[in-house]
C-alpha cells in the first residue's frame, strides 16, 4: 500500500521511536485507497475538516492529478477555516477548486426552520454537477468522476438533513461504504501522519445560529469574529450559539476558567459585536446542542 511521504514520521524513526500500527489500521488505510482506484477520477466535496481532508488526500495519493477537491466558499465559511483548508492542500499538492454557493438568496435556507442544511447541500451539489460537466465535457463522451463526500456511520446517527441532498444528487460515501466512523476517520489521519488527527470538528457559521432566527450575513459574522475572539484567548473546542441578542458560548468544562478569567474582556467585545447579553452553558460544549429544540419541539 502507497503511504505519503512524512517528515513527522521519519524523524520518529530516526529518533528510535518508529511507530507501529495494527493490521486493522492498515487494511482500513488499503482499503479507502483501493475504493478511490476503482474509479478514473473523482471530486471531493471538501472543506478543510478531518473527514473531508483526508478523502482528498487519500484520493491524490491513488489517482494523483486525475481527482479535484472543490471547496464551497460562502459567507457561512469562517475565513479561518477557509486558510487552513487552503494550506492543507497546499501543503499536500492537492489539486483544489472553489465553486462559491449562494445560499443567501434562497429563502428556505434563510428561514431556517430545521431543514436548512438540505437546502445548503442541494445548491453545493448541483455547484460540483455544474463543474463536473464543465471538466469531462458532454455527457455522451465523457469518463464520469464520481462526486464524494465525508459522511461517515456515526452521522447516520445524528439528524443530518443534507444527506438527503447528497443521495438525491447521487453523491457517494466511502465512510460509510467502508463501514468507518469518526473514531476510525481520526485513526487513518493518524496513520497516514497529515498533521490534522486532533483537528476539532468545525462545522459552518450558520449551525450556530438558533431554528427559527433567520440566517443573515450580519448574524454569520457576529458569530465568527465571537469564535475568532474565543480561538485568540488559546481556547479550542468551543461555539457561539446565537439566540438574537443573547450569545450564548460553550467550551468544554476544563475550559470555564478561561472564561471566566476573561469575562469583562469578551462581555465587552461581544457587545460591540452587537449582543446584549453573553451567557456561558454550564453543561459545556455539545456538538450539534441546537437540534435538541427541534426534538423537543417534535415531542410537544
Amino acid at each position: 500500500m502507497q503511504k505519503g511521504p512524512s517528515s513527522g514520521a521519519e524523524e520518529a524513526e530516526s529518533q528510535g521511536d518508529k511507530r507501529e500500527y495494527s493490521p486493522k489500521i492498515e487494511d482500513q488505510a488499503s482499503g479507502l485507497q483501493e475504493y478511490f482506484s476503482r474509479y478514473d477520477g473523482a471530486i471531493i466535496s471538501y472543506s478543510g475538516g478531518v473527514d473531508s481532508a483526508l478523502l482528498a488526500y487519500v484520493a491524490h495519493l491513488a489517482l494523483g492529478e486525475r481527482m479535484l477537491a472543490v471547496i464551497a466558499d460562502s459567507p457561512s465559511l469562517s475565513r479561518r477555516e477557509w486558510r487552513s483548508a487552503k494550506e492543507f492542500a497546499s501543503r499536500f499538492d492537492i489539486p483544489l477548486r472553489t465553486v462559491y454557493t449562494e445560499e443567501l438568496k434562497d429563502p428556505d435556507y434563510i428561514s431556517n426552520m430545521g431543514n436548512r442544511c438540505y437546502y445548503c447541500k442541494k445548491d453545493l451539489f448541483k455547484k460540483l454537477h455544474e463543474l463536473r460537466d464543465q471538466l469531462t465535457g458532454p455527457a455522451d463522451n465523457r469518463i464520469v468522476w464520481p462526486i464524494i463526500c465525508g459522511t461517515n456511520l456515526d452521522d447516520l446517527n445524528d439528524y443530518r438533513p443534507g444527506m438527503r441532498a447528497a443521495e438525491e444528487a447521487s453523491v457517494l460515501a466511502p465512510y460509510v461504504d467502508l463501514g468507518f466512523d469518526k473514531k476510525t476517520i481520526r485513526a487513518l489521519a493518524s496513520y497516514f501522519d497529515i498533521g490534522i488527527a486532533d483537528k476539532p470538528a468545525m462545522p459552518c457559521l450558520a449551525s450556530r445560529i438558533a431554528y427559527g432566527e433567520e440566517v443573515t450575513d450580519q448574524r454569520l459574522r457576529q458569530v465568527e469574529e465571537g469564535e475568532d475572539l474565543l480561538y485568540e484567548l488559546g481556547l479550542k473546542i468551543f461555539r457561539v450559539r446565537h439566540h438574537g441578542a443573547l450569545a450564548r458560548i460553550e467550551v468544554p468544562p476544563h475550559d470555564f476558567p478561561v472564561l471566566i478569567e476573561n469575562g469583562e474582556h469578551i462581555v465587552k467585545k461581544f457587545r460591540e459585536l452587537g449582543f446584549t447579553f453573553v451567557g456561558m452553558d454550564l453543561a459545556g460544549f455539545k456538538s450539534g446542542s441546537l437540534n435538541e429544540t427541534l426534538t423537543r419541539q417534535q415531542a410537544i
